[in-house]
């Protein structure tokens, strides 16, 4: 029997290492039709409501799951089921960002939104591959280290996409930094033209890769009510996050590089040590108490906006604002992290996941496109505060869910019935009288 790994074999695994790689360049396009998008909007003139609006362009990483189990049954004639998947997403998202740089927002915002939700596709395609190979190819002593080199790739694609970006657009303009950040695709499809392809049989049919993950999800006790919270969990979060805080931050008078580099650097180091914390702190408060704490925490944080708008243009409030944010938001991401994996039968945790993790912005995609009509009404202090009570419907929704509600199974597999022995013969009939 092999003894299990060191810590010094996963760290000398080329594996956890390429996923640097796959991770910034899923981090990359996020904001490049979020919050940095949103930005470029503003500098143009467009009006809140329809700023808020092109939220909806991001409604593909919400709906990823119809087709993913497509990506997980077909597999493209080159390179594999896997990376041949990869990297046609990879080589499209760079000439649809590429396309981005073409296109004037003011003058034909239609046609941007149009370009933007195929780089939304494109970029929800690309994860949905992404998350398989993880899942394929590490091994399980190389897993935890392995999402730690992700999620870090993740974020430093965001760093990229946001900060570095729009420090670019205040020194060379916006088309140049959209092509700037079409280019750095080039990363990921080094990383995929590297990468091994994981062994593993696909679906034997369509059955098999679409239906059953979702029967085996619906069959169980509470599934639907869950799928409510998951959708009502980071609502509040979702109305205050980046695509419209930006245009907000530009309305106290913020340059964008004042933006990128005041807002995204805190809000990095922040989401980081966020995750930690809560995960450690998970160990103690168990799965149920710590959605309840972070939710709420998330949900306070909003808060602090509501001062940045009574201070105004302010440094220290801004950065103290972003950080505090974004550390309740990591806790709150890694508590809601956990418990969507406690959702997946590990039969068929690619499709599962991808619905889960989907369903859980879709609320907050979607209903957060109106926004700009409610901060026109009533207008920032209000619409913060209308944020913090968003966050109330899913706290109450969890203290009604039965701590095993749409939790998995725990044996994938039903025990098999051990068969009669000769030293214990199968009973026969009695006769009759």
């Amino acid at each position: 029997m092999s003894s299990k790994p060191s810590l010094l074999q996963v760290l000398k695994s080329p594996r956890v290492w390429l996923l640097i790689t796959l991770g910034f360049s899923s981090g990359l396009p996020l904001l490049l039709v979020g919050g940095t998008l949103t930005i470029w909007m503003k500098n143009e003139g467009l009006n809140i409501k329809t700023i808020t609006a092109f939220g909806l362009v991001g409604l593909p990483y919400s709906l990823k799951f119809i087709w993913a189990p497509l990506m997980d049954r077909f597999a493209l004639p080159f390179l594999g089921r896997r990376r041949g998947w990869l990297l046609v997403s990879q080589l499209g998202l760079m000439a649809a960002i590429a396309a981005m740089a073409f296109v004037d927002p003011k003058q034909s915002p239609l046609t941007m939104a149009g370009i933007a939700t195929l780089v939304a596709f494109l970029a929800a395609s690309q994860d949905v591959v992404s998350d398989a190979w993880r899942t394929d190819i590490l091994s399980a002593s190389e897993r935890g280290f392995g999402v730690a080199t992700f999620v870090t790739g993740y974020r430093l694609g965001i760093l990229a996409a946001s900060p570095l970006a729009l420090t670019f657009s205040d020194s060379f303009g916006w088309k140049r930094t959209y092509l700037i950040m079409a280019s750095l695709m080039l990363v990921g499809m080094v990383a995929t033209l590297l990468a091994p392809e994981p062994e593993g049989r696909a679906p034997r049919n369509l059955r098999d890769a679409v239906v059953n993950p979702f029967v085996d999800y619906f069959r169980r006790q509470g599934a639907v009510a869950v799928l409510l919270f998951l959708v009502l969990y980071k609502l509040g979060e979702a109305f205050a996050g980046p695509p419209i805080v930006g245009p907000f931050f530009v309305e106290l008078g913020f340059t964008n590089t004042e933006i990128g580099w005041i807002s995204k650097v805190p809000s990095l180091i922040a989401s980081i040590a966020g995750g930690l914390i809560g995960g450690a702190l998970m160990v103690s408060l168990g799965m149920r108490r710590s959605l309840y704490v972070f939710g709420a925490l998330q949900a306070l944080t909003n808060l602090t906006y509501l001062a940045l708008s009574m201070v105004g243009k302010n440094y220290w409030v801004l950065a103290t604002a972003i950080s505090v944010d974004n550390l309740c938001g990591g806790m709150a991401t890694t508590a809601m992290g956990a418990y969507t994996m406690a959702l997946c039968n590990k039969r068929f945790s690619a499709t599962q996941f991808a619905l889960l993790s989907a369903l859980s912005n879709l609320g907050g995609r979607f209903l957060s496109s109106g926004a700009g009509f409610f901060i026109e009404r009533f207008g920032w202090p209000a619409y913060f505060c209308f944020t913090v009570a968003l966050a109330a419907p899913a706290l109450v929704l969890l203290a009604f869910l039965r701590p095993e509600a749409g939790i998995a199974p725990v044996e994938e597999e039903p025990a098999p019935v051990p068969a009669p022995t000769s030293a214990a013969p199968a009973p026969t009939p009695a006769a009759t009288p």
